[in-house]
């Protein structure tokens, strides 16, 4: 185990920060009588709410091995969970036993899992999600090795009540697209980073995965119930806000061109971006500069010509480049570099 590892029968807190327990025959001492497949199924229990694991047979049970990290992120609780073909379910003898009334959250980062309740089944293969509620009976089934990222929160955490939330629980959300690829490609590096290391800024995350889960829901909402307005303009926003990152440097995007390629007009686009106190122009120009900062900054691109990466993130024209750096972070590009050059 490492060092950060949980013996058999210590307890797993929220409180005791990041957590991680390997759940192999090497890890456990020769004489435990604790098999690989009992720990797993007591730290995922504890980890979250009573679960029950069921192998496939005697000798899959045997041969099973798995691994959990988790540890508390605000009002939620990530882990990252793998293992080999496992049943997980949780009954009303479980519900009986502990019900906190929250939500999960699964992602899939490898292999393939289906998750069942209310009458639903969610197939998730890597990059999909579902939502599924502890305080009803669900399942998990992963017929092979598998490794799923684990987001367990209170319902409070979103704008949407129990009613609503029952009519898309176990529903796949495609991670290849829209609102649910933000989601899970967010999910995704959140997972990455827990499993190097404990998560820092813990309250500043928590929210950013409520509101892009929020936008999410409300747009798979609006098709069965209708949504608030709010809602639907948070999800239009993260539309918008992921569109502008991903043509940066296309010198051509423009207010209008945003506004035509998501069906609205110049003056809606406008006025979301001026809710949060800012103009589309004003939004486009700082991420640039941004990402024209970072690369500065780069060792690997001390070579590169600044025009060219003043070009490579959309300013076209070199002088205007230049200012525009200057008024925003009080240097001029070639200075921020040897600054940068210099501290490194």
């Amino acid at each position: 185990m490492s060092a950060d590892a949980v013996e058999p029968d210590s307890p797993l807190s929220p409180a005791s920060g990041r957590t991680l327990v390997e759940c192999s025959r090497s890890s456990l001492a020769p004489t435990s009588p604790t098999s690989a497949f009992d720990l797993w199924t007591d730290a995922v229990s504890r980890s979250f709410v009573p679960l029950r694991a069921h192998a496939a047979g005697p000798e899959e049970r045997a041969r099973f091995e798995g691994r959990l990290i988790a540890q508390p992120l605000g009002p939620t609780y990530t882990s990252t969970v793998s293992g080999r073909a496992v049943r997980v379910s949780r009954g009303r003898g479980e519900i009986a036993r502990d019900d906190p009334g929250h939500i999960k959250l699964g992602l899939q980062l490898h292999g393939r899992s289906t998750i069942s309740q209310d009458g639903r089944d969610a197939v998730l293969t890597p990059g999909d999600f579902a939502l599924y509620d502890t305080t009803r009976p669900y399942a998990l089934d992963f017929g092979s090795t598998f490794r799923m990222f684990v987001v367990m929160f209170p319902i409070e955490a979103l704008r949407f009540d129990r009613g609503h939330l029952g009519s898309v629980t176990a529903s796949r959300f495609s991670g290849r697209d829209g609102l649910g690829g933000i989601v899970s490609t967010f999910l995704h590096s959140l997972s990455e980073a827990l499993d190097q290391d404990a998560l820092s800024n813990r309250l500043p995350l928590a929210d950013a995965v409520f509101d892009l889960l929020t936008a999410a829901l409300g747009e798979r909402l609006d098709l069965a119930h209708g949504t608030p307005e709010d809602v639907r303009r948070r999800a239009m926003f993260l539309r918008i806000e992921s569109f502008i990152a991903d043509h940066l440097g296309d010198p051509d995007l423009t207010v209008a061109s945003i506004a035509t390629a998501h069906h609205i007009s110049v003056r809606a686009l406008q006025t979301l971006f001026e809710e949060r106190d800012a103009t589309v122009s004003g939004w486009i120009r700082r991420a640039r500069l941004d990402a024209i900062r970072r690369d500065l900054g780069n060792p690997a691109l001390a070579q590169k010509p600044i025009a060219s990466i003043g070009a490579r993130w959309g300013f076209a024209d070199a002088a205007a480049f230049a200012r525009s750096f200057r008024q925003e972070f009080g240097s001029t590009p070639s200075d921020y570099r040897s600054q940068s050059t210099r501290a490194s």
